[in-house]
């Protein structure tokens, strides 16, 4: 350079490093990525690694201190997902439970309203057994349609979410969807609620007295 040395003005004439303290890296995709941090925890163990056929032990080496902003990003909204799942598994749980004493509730008005039936059915000769039964099938069958309808609501409204997903996302990979096994399973737990939501009306049905049932009016 035509400059003088004298002349040409650096980090160090200002009491400053010239040297570089952090280096950014911008991996192109999650694959290479993970490279990047396989390389970096290795070179920060214990063990030897061979560079340009150097072979470089612990003691040759100065750990590396890096930050994974893309993981600790992944993480929070991950934290935050589980935070909103937890909440909704919550008011679910309580709404099930709420849905499982309101069908306990009509399954005795169903029982109160056809005492004088009960009292027919124990007069031609059925078991309590069989009147305990008789509900608990009402119960079964009224579980799998409501199971049945809640799949079928579930799938309509995947149609106007997805569409929305798309045209904000520009994604059409990206989709909402209800797994066969989720379905089977949630059409299988309305069944059992109902069904032990009408054990016991079911049961005060079979007790019923067929005398005192036939002079119900």
């Amino acid at each position: 350079s035509d400059i003088p040395e004298i002349y040409t003005l650096s980090l160090r004439n200002v009491g400053g490093n010239d040297l570089a303290n952090s280096i950014s890296i911008y991996p192109i995709d999650f694959n290479i990525k993970k490279q990047v941090l396989d390389y970096l925890d290795a070179w920060n163990n214990d063990g030897d690694i061979i560079l340009n056929g150097i072979t470089l032990t612990k003691e040759d080496r100065v750990n590396i201190t890096y930050m994974d902003t893309l993981s600790i990003v992944i993480s929070m909204i991950n934290t935050m997902i589980n935070i909103v799942t937890t909440a909704l598994v919550a008011f679910t749980a309580i709404s099930l439970i709420v849905s499982t004493v309101m069908i306990g509730i009509i399954t005795y008005v169903s029982v109160v309203e056809r005492i004088k039936e009960i009292g027919v059915i124990r007069s031609l000769g059925g078991r309590k057994k069989d009147v305990a039964h008789l509900f608990n099938a009402e119960t079964f069958i009224v579980g799998l349609i409501a199971g049945i309808l809640g799949i079928v609501v579930t799938l309509l409204l995947n149609i106007p979410i997805n569409s929305i997903i798309h045209s904000l996302t520009n994604m059409d990979t990206v989709n909402a969807v209800l797994p066969v096994n989720a379905a089977i399973i949630l059409v299988v737990i309305s069944m059992v609620l109902t069904i032990i939501a009408g054990l016991i009306p079911s049961r005060m049905a079979s007790k019923k007295d067929p005398v005192e049932a036939l002079r119900t009016e």
